[in-house]
This record gives structure tokens, C-alpha cells and sequence, in this order.
């Protein structure tokens, strides 16, 4: 029997350990980084629906029919390699329990690189964490390397 994959999220465990149990369905992201990471594995995965399912209600996706958006992220999933991530820094929830995660993507459409950094706002809807939104730059608009950003220093 071949040894199991890695998770995609770089975590250094394996899939079947990390991020598949909460896109089965079997268990919710604990906190807003986990829940980053496992989206992120869930595009690498094409696990379309449980990207949909891990939009909080108030994303602007959720206004659109869900077959469609299920739809545009599985084929964005498969259009794209995702091979490597990076989480850079997060912050607790705040008073309106907004909490961030800022992390580097490395991801490729055709052989081209299309890498990119994004700090993420994540809520908690009673059930579990939620993508919320997010703010990024393409690698090729940052003018310092970005692993070395943090949330603080993200460009506004």
C-alpha cells in the first residue's frame, strides 16, 4: 500500500490526518488558521463545495446561486496547481471577532506563475470559522520578498 499524500496545506501531516475530516463534513476548522489552510488544501483538492460551504454568509458569493459559484471554483481549482503554502502571521479574533490570517500562495495556471499574498478576515457564524474576505497583492506588485511581511506591515 503506497504511504498516504501530504496535506496540501503544508502542515507536514498527512491529508487523511489534517485537512480531509473537515471536508468531509467530519469536523469544522478549531480557528481561523485551520480553516485557511484547509481551503487552501480544498482548492489544491477540488473540493469545490466545501469552499462554498466555508463562505460566511455575508460573502458577496453567497448572493449568487450556489451551483454557479461551485461551478467557477471547481474550475478555477482544476485550471491551477497549488503546491505550496505559507502562513506568515494571524491574529486572534478582535471585539467584532474578526480574526486574520496572512499567508503566501504559491500557485500556477498553465506553467505560469500566479502566486500571491493575501491577509484574510475570518468570522464565526455559530458553527464554525467562515472566509469573510480578503485583501491581495499579486507576488509581482510587492516590492519586499513576502515572507517577510506581517499583518501589520501588509500594504494597506
Amino acid at each position: 500500500m503506497p504511504p498516504a499524500p501530504p496535506c496540501p496545506c503544508c502542515s507536514g501531516l498527512r491529508y487523511r490526518e489534517c485537512c480531509a475530516p473537515f471536508h468531509r463534513g467530519d469536523a469544522e476548522a478549531p480557528d481561523a488558521e485551520r480553516l485557511m489552510r484547509s481551503r487552501y488544501s480544498a482548492f489544491a483538492m477540488r473540493e469545490a463545495a466545501y469552499l462554498w460551504r466555508t463562505l460566511h454568509s455575508s460573502h458577496p458569493d453567497r448572493t449568487r446561486p450556489e451551483a454557479e459559484v461551485v461551478r467557477e471554483l471547481r474550475t478555477f481549482a482544476q485550471g491551477h496547481q497549488f503546491p505550496k503554502l505559507v502562513v506568515m502571521d494571524r491574529r486572534a479574533p478582535d471585539a467584532q471577532g474578526v480574526a486574520q490570517v496572512l499567508f503566501f500562495a504559491k500557485v500556477f495556471e498553465k506553467g505560469k506563475e500566479r502566486s500571491f499574498v493575501e491577509r484574510s478576515d475570518f468570522l464565526h457564524d455559530g458553527v464554525g470559522w467562515r472566509y469573510h474576505s480578503g485583501d491581495t497583492f499579486a507576488l509581482r506588485e510587492l516590492t519586499v520578498p513576502p515572507e517577510t511581511l506581517t499583518i501589520d506591515t501588509f500594504p494597506k
